[in-house]
């Protein structure tokens, strides 16, 4: 099971016993110079650092008896004080369409859901962010599911190592490999959670590690308007947009954040998203509900809306869930609506749904702990 970060400051005079009592620090939840200050806290040469950086995040390692670089004190030392663990599996389901989908379950029982996406020319990983969602968006099933908590960088990091074990990833500078992207797209917010996202997404991006690069990642939010700035100059990953109307009334009710942060304010830290060009474009999620937001109209606001902004649409066909009060709009609306968007100048590819014999498609994941449903929030917003 995989074990969060702690704040504990070790000592090179800890003794064994008190070693012995004390929860170990997850490795994947560290950064490069994280890992250095805590081995000058041990006592150890900096180098180490690296050293145990390599073996975690190039070979995959999680027993220190197998890092062969390692004298065997520090070896035995090391195993003391830190893990690699993964985290558990509760349930791992697999799609006809070769879609995985993995329920994970932490030490505190949470649960959330990892998805990979296979394909001709990639492999996508979908990664959570929280437990739960605080959105509450009607159309999508993780929105009936309230918010838990925030996931810890070692638990996001987690996802990514979880599914390379599976993959057969490592070492991950290997040609080939099948993880090629990641979608910060599953359960939660990620603009919530942004510092643990952050440092996550540095660890995952790290030239050192299994460097996926910032072009291959993409961070999909609801519209959070004051950290979407942030987010492009912190990280400089690709930005998508889940948004799904193009009138403030509508938006209310798909997306309820919207009316804290209205479409003027998100349209206008799109326009102004750093790095933004021709070749770094927004992603302008949009799911298609029959009747609802699919008219000729609604394509001609959509145009309007985002006109100047170096965009690509996505249309999403809507994924139903058990309870969803809406329906998919008709293949030929769909295509008729791509169209016109493609017309206007922007590429319009129509998602094809993935996983949905396993309610891994967009819009499906929730997670089924019990425990989840029943804890309250302590994250403040």
């Amino acid at each position: 099971m995989t074990l969060g970060s702690t704040n504990t400051v070790l000592s090179a005079t800890t003794s064994s016993a008190n070693l012995g009592l004390m929860q170990k620090t997850n490795l994947l939840g560290l950064s490069i110079n994280d890992l250095e200050a805590k081995m000058v806290m041990l006592g150890l040469p900096k180098f180490r650092a690296r050293q145990v950086w390599r073996w975690v995040w190039r070979h995959g390692l999680t027993n220190f008896d197998e890092m062969s670089d390692l004298g065997k004190p520090a070896r035995g030392q090391l195993s003391k004080i830190f893990s690699a663990d993964r985290p558990m599996v509760s349930q791992r389901l697999q799609s006809i369409d070769g879609t995985i989908k993995w329920l994970i379950r932490f030490d505190d029982g949470n649960e959330a859901e990892c998805v990979y996406i296979p394909d001709k020319t990639r492999g996508t990983l979908c990664v959570s962010s929280q437990v739960g969602c605080t959105l509450t968006c009607s159309f999508c099933h993780t929105g009936t599911q309230k918010l838990v908590r925030n996931l810890t960088v070692a638990e996001i990091c987690g996802q990514v190592t979880l599914a390379m074990d599976e993959l057969s990833d490592w070492p991950s500078g290997k040609p080939k490999r099948r993880l090629t992207n990641i979608v910060l797209m599953g359960m939660g917010e990620p603009l919530f959670n942004y510092d643990n996202v952050a440092a996550a997404m540095r660890i995952i991006m790290s030239g050192e590690g299994v460097a996926i690069s910032k072009r291959r990642i993409t961070l999909s939010t609801s519209g959070v308007v004051p950290e979407i700035k942030r987010c492009g100059e912190d990280l400089g990953v690709n930005l998508a947009i889940s948004l799904h109307a193009t009138r403030d009334d509508l938006r209310n009710e798909l997306v309820p954040i919207n009316r804290k942060y209205p479409l003027a304010e998100l349209i206008d830290a799109c326009r102004n998203y750093p790095g933004l060009s021709n070749a770094r474009r927004i992603t302008w999620e949009y799911v298609m509900l029959d009747g609802i937001n699919d008219s000729d109209e609604d394509c001609r606001a959509l145009l309007t809306l985002i006109k100047g902004i170096p965009s690509k649409l996505n249309l999403i066909p809507f994924n139903p869930w058990p309870g969803s009060p809406y329906i998919c709009s008709s293949n030929d609306r769909i295509e008729a609506f791509a169209r016109r968007v493609l017309n206007a100048g922007y590429a319009s590819p129509v998602r094809k749904p993935r996983g949905r014999d396993i309610l891994a498609a967009c819009g499906q994941l929730k997670s089924e702990s019990q425990r989840a449903r029943r804890q309250k929030t302590g994250v403040s917003f």
